[in-house]
């Protein structure tokens, strides 16, 4: 599925492979202690919710097959994601 831009958060999803719906609650995460790779995403289980830190998944915008759901938007919410998608460009550029 081709998605423009940043998710909102509380959008609801399923990721290629994936058997359970996610929700996004966060943006530009890192895992720490592991490969510092940078993630689009972070999401907790849907309907569950948060639970615990262990069971957040990480996750990339090419990852996700299918958005039940579009989280709720507003103007500053749009101009939050233009920040959100610029910051992730300058980092992985950095990564290089």
């Amino acid at each position: 599925m081709k998605i423009e831009g940043i998710l909102p958060i509380g959008s609801v999803v399923l990721l290629k492979e994936g058997s359970h719906r996610v929700m996004i609650m966060g943006y530009c995460q890192k895992m720490v202690g592991h490969d510092e790779k940078l993630y689009d995403y972070v999401a907790c289980l849907y309907p569950e919710g948060f639970m615990s830190a262990e069971q957040n998944l990480l996750f990339n915008q090419d990852q996700i097959d299918i958005v039940y759901n579009v989280g709720y938007q507003t103007d500053g919410q749009f101009a939050f994601a233009r920040k959100v998608e610029d910051t992730l460009q300058r980092l992985r550029s950095n990564e290089d």
